[in-house]
């Protein structure tokens, strides 16, 4: 998590806003149907707009993911440019590919 964003996330506005969005989804995920962990937004949180309630705590802009979609929607878009590595859960480069 940004720093930035860690006192947006403790605010009681998304706890509520979280809980709604993750049972009106009825707790699955959105993209794979498997059990839903994080409510992502589909337009990323930054310091210029984190005040604005449209991106933070508009449904329009939520996405219910589980863990391993979350992580793909994050990491297969940043991902390096050099093949054979990939991030693990601590966000550390680690080498793949059988070696």
């Amino acid at each position: 998590m940004k720093d930035y964003a860690k006192k947006f996330y403790k605010f009681t506005a998304w706890r509520k806003c979280r809980a709604s969005y993750f049972a009106y989804r009825h707790g699955l995920c959105e993209r794979c149907t498997g059990p839903g962990k994080i409510v992502h937004h589909k337009k990323y949180i930054t310091p210029e707009n984190i005040d604005d309630p449209i991106i933070t705590l508009s449904f329009s802009n939520l996405e219910l993911l589980c863990q391993d979609c979350h992580n793909r929607e994050h990491h297969e878009r940043n991902s390096p440019v050099v093949e054979g590595v990939m991030f693990d859960s601590n966000r550390d480069l680690i080498q793949v590919g059988g070696n």
